[in-house]
């Protein structure tokens, strides 16, 4: 069996994750950040939530609802949200939806199977940093190749770096 490592990566490169994985309510009884699944999170009584406000995130996971997060946006300072297959996108639309559609401004974090031909697009949607355990995308951004393509389909939360970024956007000349 091997050991998966994960790092935390955000545009500006590795850092340490001050953020640890909780399965239950019980992971508030040690010091520290925890995330906690959606379902722990919803069962906690809301004193609990209200006073531990600033030490929890929360995990969703593709097939579940963002509306059940929706009231507790400005109190949680981490939404993660998973990644369990390359080929399932839900977590792009619920990252674009908190940024451009429910203005959340704390960190929203990838987590799962990350694969280097998505970091640019899920900088783009509004993530804010990445969990990686990707051997190959751990070593792409370990040398500071980061995939992309410079030209764009369609707006997101985050603008163009540049006019004429979208490829179907004219511009006069």
């Amino acid at each position: 069996m091997t050991n998966t490592v994960t790092r935390l990566w955000a545009e500006d490169g590795f850092r340490d994750d001050e953020w640890r994985r909780g399965e239950d309510a019980g992971a508030l009884n040690d010091a520290g950040k925890v995330i906690l699944p959606l379902a722990v999170f919803l069962e906690l009584a809301p004193e609990t939530r209200e006073s531990e406000a600033r030490r929890i995130g929360v995990e969703l996971l593709p097939g579940e609802p963002l509306d059940a997060l929706l009231p507790h946006l400005s109190s949680l300072p981490l939404v993660a949200l998973a990644f369990p297959a390359f080929n399932d996108g839900r977590s792009y639309s619920k990252a674009e939806l908190l940024r451009a559609r429910h203005g959340y401004h704390g960190e929203i974090r990838a987590t799962g199977n990350v694969l280097i031909d998505q970091v640019a697009h899920m900088l783009r949607v509004g993530f804010s940093s990445l969990a990686i355990s990707n051997p190959r995308t751990l070593a792409q951004l370990e040398a500071g190749k980061e995939a992309g393509i410079p030209l764009y389909y369609q707006p997101t939360a985050r603008t163009a770096a540049a006019p004429g970024s979208y490829a179907w956007r004219r511009l006069p000349a």
